[in-house]
């Protein structure tokens, strides 16, 4: 099994002449009345993973709120409770000003945010495809994306992606992980995911990154990182190190790895495990390894 290493981590780098947005902008299209944290974490983990820039487009309650938690994330305030088809146009005009597309934090499940999420994915920007977003897509939909699912969420995924109920619960039933690994990439591989250049990285005990040619097994982490909206931490890191180098498998890489490495940290400082995503979020700038960025 190819496990990732430090070995494994590039980083981007940063020119000593940039300026402003040169090292990656992104869009986070996310967040509704029920889940206003999600988003947070993603964006401030996004920052810290060195992109320059990062928009939440939210609903207008959500992005105040927001707004309250960070003043480093910068928030497109959108009429209602949720995120909807009504706010495509001014999706749209947003997408143009960022490298990433951050999509799914804390967004919900409702029709008219999926029809809007239908419509959106067909940018031509990078994507990263977190948590309910997820639930709302399938394989035949998505190019140039990283999705980043538990295995209750890629479930959904593969329902929504009219992939057998016999394959999807042979590869849940599947504890040899390079097995497990082998039967979800040819069971989405017929659905030409692969093809259309997308990652999965499947969060677990050990994290698998996978694409058409390469597969990872990550092995940091510990069992502190169940508590909710450490999720979110990766999703964010995922984006954040995406807008910068528009490598798709190896952002999805460097963040697993240290997503992981981070909670390890944590479990030591705290000893046990009371630390929160939150204090992951934070934690990131104390990792050596971010030093370099």
């Amino acid at each position: 099994m190819d496990y990732i290493s430090s070995n494994n981590i590039k980083l981007p780098k940063r020119a000593k002449n940039s300026k402003k947005g040169d090292n990656g902008k992104v869009l986070a299209v996310a967040g509704s009345k029920e889940y206003v944290g999600a988003v947070a974490l993603a964006g401030i983990a996004a920052l810290r993973a060195g992109a320059d820039w990062v928009t939440v487009a939210a609903p207008e309650k959500v992005a105040w709120a927001i707004n309250s938690l960070s003043a480093d994330l910068v928030t497109f305030k959108l009429k209602g409770n949720y995120i909807s088809s009504n706010h495509y146009k001014k999706v749209k005009e947003l997408e143009k000003k960022h490298d990433t597309l951050l999509i799914g934090n804390g967004i919900g499940l409702k029709k008219q945010t999926k029809i809007l999420l239908k419509k959106i994915i067909k940018t031509a920007i990078l994507k990263v495809i977190d948590a309910d977003g997820i639930k709302l897509l399938s394989a035949q939909e998505l190019k140039n994306s990283i999705i980043t699912p538990h295995s209750g969420e890629l479930k959904i995924f593969m329902e929504n992606s009219e992939i057998s109920k016999k394959i999807i619960n042979s590869i849940l039933a599947e504890k040899n992980i390079q097995k497990k690994t082998l039967l979800i990439k040819e069971a989405l591989s017929k659905k030409k995911f692969f093809e259309n250049s997308n990652v999965v990285l499947l969060k677990g005990r050990i994290d698998i990154v996978m694409s058409k040619n390469r597969t990872m097994f990550n092995r940091t982490g510990n069992e502190g990182m169940t508590k909710a909206g450490t999720g979110d931490v990766l999703a964010g890191l995922t984006a954040g190190f995406l807008a910068q180098s528009k490598d798709l498998f190896q952002s999805a890489v460097n963040a697993a790895y240290f997503n992981g490495l981070i909670g390890n940290i944590l479990l030591k400082k705290k000893k046990g495990f009371a630390y929160l995503a939150s204090d992951m979020a934070a934690e990131i700038k104390n990792c050596k390894f971010f030093r370099q960025l």
